[in-house]
């Protein structure tokens, strides 16, 4: 049965608030793979349990490795993946799920089946599953280079170098590496093309895995990452900071304030980028021993920005773009179209539909400031546009949120944290 359409919430006046965010998408299921692959027991501090973590944790289990949980933390034991005989992977609609989880199936001795969402099925897999087998994998693809497809794997990976072609995704270059301790020569990746997005989320991968004791080396794009066991011990995961948008933003939208506990002095996360983001677009941005606060004292401000490595920002940006005074112009952003749905042409579409003057340009979206009215905002199984529409529903009375359960992907408690936030 479908999910009612969510009416999101016109705020009543300037929000006044602190909201804790859960942990990290990104760190936790690199944490896992890590986890899964060393050779002490892990505990995994304060994960984030979403969709995609949760789809991590079981594929894992379901390759022998056991996960289990103690209170808030999960708690990995060491050895790896196990012998199998034949299993079959859901991955959903997870990019770090099905870009980490096939190097690791490829150390598996056994047949591991890899499939997900029907939406999966059209995401960028080519270049990991290439590079699979150019550093000895057996991988059955029917030539699809997409899902599903099946690794048989013999218990080990030679490794080696590889040339791949990342501007798809950061993904598929930190898929290779986090898995390459555990291959016999390591791995060398080499990219050739486009710029590879996401830029942090590589420096998070590298930080993650020196932590855990292996030893990387990095250059202009190429990574080298040496054999060698990995450490267990303790993973702390961060609150997750790209999930700060919409909240960070309706303060700016409001003129009101937001703060966020736990902002790391130092990390690896896109989501860091908001503090430049938002006070170019108004906001009054400080840090301090309570978190991060944002305090919206003017109109919203458009801009113009290079959103590549911060790309999953642009869903909550394009909104407040589209409330904003002046025009933005958002670049850099052209692979946005290989995520859980085209987001340049979902947003494009979903804005406009609203009375929004949004057109896409071949790496991004031009927004033109228009009033908006109320109606349906569609979010094609794309958490981040929940998020979107609840921006614009901030200051636009009547839209209505397709969907909205789809949010667990990430955050699903967003409701009640945007409810709470707003008093409502």
């Amino acid at each position: 049965m479908p999910t009612p359409n969510w009416p999101a919430p016109v705020a009543p006046g300037p929000v006044d608030a602190t909201v804790a965010l859960p942990g990290s998408k990104s760190m936790t299921n690199r944490a896992l793979i890590l986890a899964a692959l060393a050779a002490e027991p892990t505990r995994v501090v304060r994960p984030l349990r979403s969709r995609d973590t949760l789809l991590m944790t079981q594929a894992l289990r379901d390759l022998g490795v056991r996960v289990d949980e103690e209170g808030d933390d999960w708690l990995i034991a060491p050895g790896g993946p196990r012998p199998l005989g034949s299993v079959r992977v859901d991955v959903g609609l997870a990019g770090t799920v099905m870009r980490f989880l096939p190097p690791v199936a490829a150390l598996v001795d056994g047949e591991v089946t890899v499939d997900g969402d029907p939406r999966a099925r059209e995401r960028p897999m080519r270049p990991i599953i290439d590079a699979l087998r150019a550093l000895g994998a057996e991988i059955d693809d029917a030539g699809r280079g997409s899902l599903p497809f099946t690794v048989r794997g013999r218990g080990a990976l030679a490794g080696g170098a590889v040339t791949i072609d990342a501007s798809g995704s950061s993904q598929l270059v930190s898929g290779l590496l986090l898995a390459a301790p555990r291959f016999a020569k390591g791995v060398e990746v080499r990219h050739e093309g486009p710029p590879v997005p996401s830029a942090p989320h590589l420096e998070m991968t590298v930080r993650m895995l020196r932590e855990a004791g292996a030893s990387v080396e990095t250059g202009d794009d190429v990574w080298r990452v040496a054999p060698g066991p990995l450490r267990g011990g303790e993973s702390v995961i961060e609150p997750d900071l790209s999930n700060a948008a919409q909240f960070l933003g309706a303060a700016l939208v409001t003129g009101g304030r937001v703060t966020v506990p736990g902002w790391p002095s130092d990390t690896t996360q896109p989501g860091d980028a908001l503090r430049g983001l938002l006070a170019r677009m108004g906001a009054d941005v400080s840090t301090g021993p309570e978190g991060l606060t944002v305090r919206g004292p003017g109109p919203v401000l458009g801009l113009d920005a290079d959103l590549r490595d911060v790309g999953e920002l642009t869903p909550v940006i394009a909104a407040l773009a589209a409330l904003a005074t002046t025009p933005s112009r958002l670049t850099g952003i052209a692979h946005l179209r290989g995520h859980e749905t085209d987001r340049l042409a979902a947003l494009a579409r979903e804005i406009n539909a609203l009375g929004g003057d949004v057109r896409e340009l071949p790496d991004g979206l031009e927004i033109r400031p228009r009033p908006l009215h109320g109606g349906l905002f569609r979010t094609y199984d794309d958490h981040r546009m929940v998020m979107a529409a609840a921006v614009l529903g901030l200051a636009v009375e009547g839209v209505e949120i397709e969907d909205v359960a789809t949010v667990g992907k990430t955050l699903p408690d967003f409701t009640g944290l945007w409810t709470r936030m707003l008093g409502v």
